[in-house]
Formats: structure tokens, C-alpha cells, sequence
């Protein structure tokens, strides 16, 4: 029996389509980035001089390439260059045969950080205006530990950093007594004195400078940290006064001299170490923030990143970092890390939105009693603390369909942008340049998230509306 199995030519010459527009299928997301990009303002961006009388990259084009690539999970400026040799889809962003190479890519992301924040805003206007995202609703808040462009090896604790320094001008020292012995004894041919002291004198400047940022942060800690231990002294008291018993150890005050074992990093010194995952363990990183619609969209509305290791104090900018143009937001859902009372009045003050906040964790498993409880009144009794009346709030009919949003659009969020996209490290090192990484991240999530709201819409031929004019 003869085998059939399909003809591979390689040999005869063929030509692509004489359109660009024919290289991809309609529907595809390259033609929804170049289209949606086309719409943004681009007047501002900087572009990387290839020197005299050469033209330049046009922005548009170089967003593009970008968002795109971004969205499909190729965030080295190398893997980009090289993809508009190689991908179709990039090819096709670049007209076909424009190449920048990968210190233009990089350098273009580098330098058009606000540039990227107002793009970003005004994918979510252009939102608004398509009909995928209401003007008003929830937000869910979270966090997650990115990997910084750093190793936790190329770090010194704060302890080791001064028996280091202790070891280093002892050497100085005896390095010294050499020279000055030089005159009458003959020293050791290949022993160069002064550059021997020139290099443990520049090691040294770089261990006592990690020690005075290791102070500096301590200092800083510790004023969040005695603010932290008076809010839950005066909880703890207020509880007593209305008689009730308070559980638990009593608070400590934070300690007056930094950890032994607090470190500084000599790659990127704004990196933290940080309990990742599940928290089984730690690696140099920084802390993703992130605020989601919840009210169908899951488009991401605000973020930026810190290096707090935790949430403790992210309640009220995770919530700010939403731009008012775009979105009033009613209520905020958010997990226990960010609860306490005073981040949740803070929030609420002045009437912001009601923040649904887990005052406790809880695990996955519900019992039967879980099962059968009945919702609370929707009306607190009087008289209740800050934690229980959010507690209260959580227990109500509203309150559960409300919080059970966040793990149904925060949390999946993340997983897209680390699974799917593939971003689980920082390319760029600093904090101000990986908040740019971090909106750049947000604003190719949300190109990639509309143009599935918009076909699902409309169709996959739906393409973004053009700009309003006055």
C-alpha cells in the first residue's frame, strides 16, 4: 500500500503576498495593535538618533512593535530585533523590511516611561468609549513578586558588610606599614602597593555605602512599623474599653538597629529581598501592584510597583493609581494584606469607594457549617469594632457576590501576564525603570484583553473606533 503522506516542496520559488495586509488573517492581533496604536498620541515620544542625515524610526511603529511583542510574551529587545527578521506578525508591524536593532528597541522603551503611562490611559478611554468598560464599577486590588534583573547572591547582609569592612582596613592598614617599609626592605616583585590599597579602598566605599542604605531603610521601616504598633495599640485598647477580651500576645515596638541579616544589593540596590510564591521562599524581586475591573471587562486599570515586601501599606495608592478620567470606582475588594482599620478609613474617607478587605486569612476548604450559614442583615448592629463590622460587611448577602470577584479577575490577571505572557523577570533595573517595565506590561495586557472583548463584541472584524473630534 502506497504511503500518503502530504508533499513538502521546499524548492520552488514563491512569492508573499504583495500586501502587507494579506500576511496575516483578518482578526489577527498584530492588525489590532497597529490599528489601536495608530489612535494614540504619539507626538511626545522620543526616538534613538541613528546619527546624522538618517531618518528615524517613526513611533508609532516602534510602539507597536512593542505592545505586540510584549503581548505575546517576547520582551527582550534582542528577541524582538530578531523577530522582525523571523515573525510574521512583527515583519508586518515594521512594513516589512525596517530592522531597528535591539539598542533602538531598548532605548526607545527606556525613555518614553510617560509617554507609556498616557497610552495606557487612553487604551482605557478608548475603552469606555467602545462600550467593553463602564465609567463607573469595582476594582480588585493585588499584588505579586516580580523577579528583579539581579542575583540574591550579588547581595551583602548588613552584618557581613561590616566584619568586611573591618577585614578590608585591617589589610589597608598592614598594606601601608608595607610602603612605608619599602625604603629599607625589598618587597615581593608582582606586589603593586598602591594599587592593592587603590582597590580595597573602593571595596570599602562600596560596602559602608550598602551599610548607610541598609541604615536608611531601617530608619524608614521603623517609622511605618511604630505607626503600625500604635494603630494596634490603640485598637487593642479601644477593644478593652468596650469590654471585650483581647487575644494574643501584645505588640512589640520595632527594634532601634537594622537586622543583622537586612541586605543590599550591588546589581540593582532598589531590589528587595522577598518571600515569593507561596511564601517557601525568597528571591531579589520587587512588588507588582495591580487594580482589575470587576465588573466584566478585566481590563487592568491602574498598578505601578514598589519595594515594600509586603501589601500592608498598598491599600490606598493601588486605589489612586486609577485614573479618575477613566473610572469612578464604588467599592474595592481586596485580601488580607492589605487590611487594617486605618488603610480602610483612609480609603473610605471623604467618600471614596467601600473597600471589601479579608480582615483574616481563611483556607480553601469550606466546611459544611460554611456551607449553611445564612447572610447577616445588611445593617451592622451598633457598637462594632473597625475588623468586625468588616467582617460583617463580608458576610452579607452583597458582601460574599461582591469579594468573590476578586479571585475571578485580579488573580487570573496575574496568571495571564506570567503564564501566558510569559513575564516573570524585569529587564530594566531601578525602581523608576521598572515601574515603566510594569506599565508597558499593563498596557500590552489590556490591547491583548480588548481585542478579545471587541470580537466577541462585534465580530472579529472589529476594529477600534476612531477618535472622537470636537
Amino acid at each position: 500500500m502506497s504511503e500518503r503522506f502530504v508533499r513538502v516542496d521546499r524548492d520552488t520559488p514563491m512569492l508573499m503576498p504583495p500586501s502587507l495586509q494579506e500576511w496575516l488573517p483578518e482578526g489577527h492581533l498584530a492588525h489590532f495593535v497597529v490599528e489601536t496604536v495608530a489612535l494614540l498620541p504619539l507626538h511626545g515620544f522620543r526616538v534613538n538618533k541613528r546619527g546624522t542625515g538618517h531618518a528615524q524610526y517613526p513611533p508609532s511603529m516602534m510602539l507597536a512593535l512593542l505592545v505586540y511583542n510584549y503581548a505575546v510574551g517576547r520582551m527582550s529587545s534582542r528577541q524582538i530585533e530578531k523577530a522582525t527578521y523571523e515573525d510574521v506578525a512583527s515583519r508586518f508591524i515594521c512594513g516589512g523590511d525596517a530592522h531597528p536593532d535591539h539598542d533602538t528597541i531598548c532605548t526607545f522603551r527606556r525613555v518614553n516611561g510617560a509617554l507609556f503611562e498616557e497610552a495606557f490611559v487612553r487604551v482605557l478611554e478608548y475603552a469606555c468609549e467602545m462600550g467593553v468598560l463602564s465609567r463607573r464599577g469595582g476594582a480588585a486590588v493585588d499584588g505579586t513578586k516580580i523577579a528583579a534583573n539581579a542575583s540574591r547572591h550579588a547581595a551583602v547582609s548588613y552584618d557581613r558588610a561590616g566584619e568586611m569592612i573591618a577585614e578590608l582596613e585591617g589589610e589597608v592598614r598592614e598594606l601601608v606599614a608595607l610602603a612605608e617599609r619599602a625604603n629599607n626592605e625589598a618587597l615581593p616583585e608582582k606586589l603593586k602597593v598602591p594599587d592593592e590599597i587603590a582597590r580595597r579602598e573602593a571595596r570599602l566605599r562600596k560596602l559602608k555605602e550598602a551599610r548607610r542604605v541598609i541604615e536608611a531603610r531601617h530608619r524608614e521601616r521603623t517609622a511605618e512599623k511604630q505607626r503600625d504598633f500604635e494603630e494596634r495599640m490603640a485598637e487593642r485598647a479601644a477593644r478593652r474599653a468596650r469590654g471585650e477580651k483581647v487575644r494574643g500576645q501584645e505588640p512589640q515596638p520595632p527594634p532601634a538597629e537594622p537586622d543583622a541579616k537586612d541586605q543590599y544589593n550591588f546589581t540593582d540596590p532598589e531590589s528587595r529581598i522577598m518571600k515569593a510564591g507561596n511564601g517557601g521562599h525568597f528571591e531579589q524581586a520587587f512588588n507588582a501592584q495591580a487594580a482589575v475591573d470587576t465588573d466584566g471587562s478585566m481590563l487592568v486599570l491602574g498598578g505601578y510597583v514598589t519595594d515594600a515586601g509586603n501589601d500592608k501599606r498598598q491599600l490606598k495608592p493601588a486605589v489612586d493609581s486609577i485614573p479618575e478620567t477613566v473610572r469612578e470606582t464604588t467599592h474595592t475588594l481586596a485580601d488580607t494584606g492589605y487590611y487594617s482599620e486605618a488603610a480602610v478609613a483612609d480609603v473610605e474617607a471623604d467618600g471614596g469607594p467601600t473597600v471589601y478587605a479579608a480582615v483574616e486569612r481563611t483556607g480553601h476548604h469550606r466546611t459544611v457549617a460554611d456551607l449553611l450559614a445564612s447572610p447577616v442583615p445588611e445593617t451592622p448592629p451598633p457598637g462594632l469594632s473597625g475588623a468586625d463590622a468588616m467582617r460583617h460587611r463580608l458576610r452579607t448577602a452583597s458582601g460574599r457576590a461582591i469579594y468573590k470577584k476578586r479571585k475571578e479577575t485580579v488573580e487570573p490577571f496575574f496568571g495571564i501576564v506570567k503564564a501566558v505572557m510569559g513575564f516573570r523577570r524585569f529587564l530594566l533595573r531601578g525602581l523608576s525603570k521598572v515601574n515603566l517595565e510594569w506599565t508597558l506590561v499593563r498596557l500590552a495586557y489590556n490591547v491583548r484583553r480588548l481585542a478579545k472583548l471587541l470580537a466577541a463584541k462585534s465580530g472579529p472584524d472589529c476594529a477600534p473606533m476612531a477618535p472622537q473630534t470636537a
